[in-house]
């Protein structure tokens, strides 16, 4: 008699310890596992790497595959709402289980599954939003949570017999305890902290992100930017981002195009400022914010060195007092 061949699933990696721990309960039931991870513009440098890492050490294949342009629409106008900054919870779990679940059929695997846990965050992950997620997603009764599943009811995977329910946990709330342990036992390491990854989360961040889609700004470049930087808004409506050190300056020059402009002080330490677009009326104020955060800052004036992506455009007086509203035309900290 020829052996059943071996169940596959689909399973959201993010990296943190809940799904590394989903994986692990499912593998422990003799069914492979396809981890699946959506890039998108949001993750905090180092999320994919660590991601990589943890599906290595679980020993699972691993699909990444980037957010489309669909995706920043959905941040910018979530039907669901968002949490405490401006991070839409509920879109980006159907989202992501839509994508998945495409992933699922493209490769004929049995079930998708997740590692959320019941009540542990208070906008995604009650009861109510768990099945609101699963039915948008179209997967009501078939997404599995292996973490909380003895508090949910049977899934279909579960019915037909593909996962023992009695292998399965009953995890709810907000406490860790039980999951640290079950690391330690299962010697899962490597993985990231709860939500470490998703900028939405982060105020400043989101406050940044709430002024670029004001004025129209949610292209690859625009948004790269928020993560870097001093930004200003300017009384015309450019924005002028000031480098905070050596790398940062650096970066900034990668996004100098044909419509910006950059500043830096002369002959001493000095950032680097972005200004988009470039208008000359704009290059007092470009080159008295650069001014302000250079070594020459006690200065009332200063040389500023101007230039664009097509070469040097010269240089210019940096006067303090021209950012003498620069407080007013701060977006975020940092």
């Amino acid at each position: 008699m020829t052996p059943p061949s071996r169940a596959t699933a689909v399973g959201l990696v993010s990296g943190g310890l809940d799904s590394a721990l989903a994986v692990k309960l499912v593998l422990e039931q003799g069914i492979a596992v396809i981890g699946y991870n959506l890039r998108t513009p949001f993750l905090g440098g180092g999320n994919e790497a660590v991601v990589r890492t943890l599906a290595e050490n679980l020993g699972i294949e691993l699909v990444v595959e980037d957010a489309g342009e669909d995706y920043v629409e959905l941040v910018r106008s979530p039907r669901y709402g968002r949490g405490a900054a401006l991070n839409p919870c509920v879109d980006c779990h159907i989202y992501m289980l839509r994508r998945a679940e495409a992933l699922r059929r493209e490769r004929g695997a049995s079930f998708c599954f997740t590692g959320e846990v019941l009540g542990q965050r208070p906008m995604s992950q009650w009861r109510r939003q768990l099945e609101l997620i699963e039915r948008e997603a179209g997967l009501e009764g078939k997404l599995l949570r292996p973490l909380s599943a003895k508090l949910l009811p049977p899934t279909r995977p579960e019915e037909e017999g593909l996962v023992d329910r009695r292998k399965l946990l009953d995890l709810r709330g907000r406490t860790r305890r039980p999951q640290l342990a079950l690391a330690k036992a299962y010697g899962v390491a490597g993985y990231s902290s709860p939500a470490g990854g998703c900028l939405l989360t982060d105020k400043n961040f989101a406050a940044r992100l709430a002024d670029a889609f004001a004025h129209d700004e949610y292209g690859a470049d625009d948004i790269n930017l928020l993560k870097i930087g001093r930004h200003f808004r300017l009384p015309s409506g450019a924005k002028a981002i000031v480098g905070r050190n050596e790398r940062e300056n650096e970066k900034i020059l990668e996004y100098l195009d044909e419509g910006g402009a950059a500043f830096e002080i002369v002959a001493v330490g000095s950032p680097v400022t972005l200004l988009r677009p470039s208008r000359e009326d704009d290059w007092p104020a470009g080159a008295a914010l650069t001014l302000r955060y250079s070594d020459a800052r006690e200065s009332d004036a200063a040389e500023a060195r101007v230039w664009s992506s097509k070469g040097e455009l010269g240089t210019m007086a940096a006067r303090s007092r021209e950012a003498a509203n620069s407080d007013e035309w701060r977006v975020g900290a940092g």
